[in-house]
């Protein structure tokens, strides 16, 4: 009997969004919940609740018309269906967390799990601004810095199922941040929410620029967004050189993969202009001739809310 419905599933470092989902990409239902409470010894409670949520979400449309759950998450194995050491997430720090087989015993339904990165990438050429293309990159920008490849129109896994850790290569090689891989100058410490405000704070302690970020004890990416709109020219000054240090690193993308395109997804990517201009800049002055002028920079054509939920959706049929 052919099943109507998937559970699309987002697992973020803030919060876990799910959906029931048609074959159309139409939402059936909703649900979102904080990922505060879980530290690092609630991995089980995690695991228990999230299957619970997933439960009470069938149960609105009626289980037995439900195909399968699809799950996107930081580290996710696309192959074994674990979350392996995710440095975002402390209930899966430092963990092999096996989600696939946890929750698929609890909720009685096939469980898919792949990347977070890998999710949106597959909502965007499903849904979203990649439909048609064949070779693209999702780059998300949120909480960290995750990416989906997407080669001759199929995900790159690798050989153990984490292909596209772009987020980790270096973007500052001397005196670069410390990132929580245990690296030092990844891309995830300058171009992820908590990079862009770091940037900030630096320049705040560097510079003698006036700024309205000055009056605050907290900042967040969203602060210095909304100071840059309107007219900070310190806040201006962050985006243009997070959107630098990104356009060099994408550059190096497109030497490996020749992609058509390159989409930005997350709430970093919500500076639009503010980040895209200064980052299309130094990715084509950074780009060997051969593809200047000829790979787009894209902002999703989805709802932050919805991408990888849809993508990830899109894995359990």
């Amino acid at each position: 009997m052919t099943k109507d419905y998937v559970v699309g599933i987002d697992i973020g470092g803030q919060s876990v969004k799910m959906g029931v989902i048609d074959r159309r990409g139409n939402f059936l239902a909703h649900f979102r919940f904080d990922m505060a409470k879980y530290g690092k010894d609630d991995t089980e409670l995690f695991l228990d609740d999230i299957s619970k949520y997933i439960r009470e979400l069938c149960d609105k449309v009626g289980i037995d018309n439900v195909q399968g759950v699809g799950i996107g998450a930081p580290d996710g194995n696309y192959y074994d269906g674990t979350i392996v050491d995710a440095v975002n997430l402390p209930w899966a720090k430092g963990k092999i967390v096996p989600l696939r087989d946890y929750i698929s015993n609890k909720v009685g339904l096939p469980v898919t799990v792949t990347n977070d990165a890998n999710a949106a990438a597959i909502g965007e050429m499903t849904y979203g601004n990649a439909i048609g293309m064949k070779n693209f990159i999702e780059i998300t920008l949120g909480t960290g810095v995750g990416s989906g490849i997407v080669v001759d129109g199929r995900l790159v896994y690798g050989a153990d199922g984490f292909a596209g850790e772009l987020g980790h290569t270096t973007a500052v090689r001397y005196n670069g941040r410390k990132c929580g891989c245990g690296k030092t100058g990844c891309l995830e410490t300058y171009a992820s929410s908590g990079g862009v405000c770091q940037t900030a704070r630096e320049m705040l302690e560097t510079s003698d620029m006036p700024s309205t970020l000055r009056e605050q004890n907290e900042i967040t990416s969203k602060d210095v967004f909304d100071a840059a709109v309107k007219g900070d020219k310190l806040a201006i000054s962050v985006f243009e050189y997070t959107g630098r240090i990104l356009g060099q690193k994408f550059a190096d993308f497109v030497a490996f993969s020749a992609p058509e395109a390159i989409i930005v997804f997350g709430g970093v990517a919500n500076a639009g202009d503010l980040l895209l201009e200064p980052l299309k800049r130094s990715m084509e002055e950074n780009l060997v001739h051969l593809w200047k002028g000829k790979v787009k920079v894209l902002r999703s054509g989805l709802p932050e809310s919805d991408a990888a939920i849809l993508g990830a959706g899109a894995l359990a049929w």
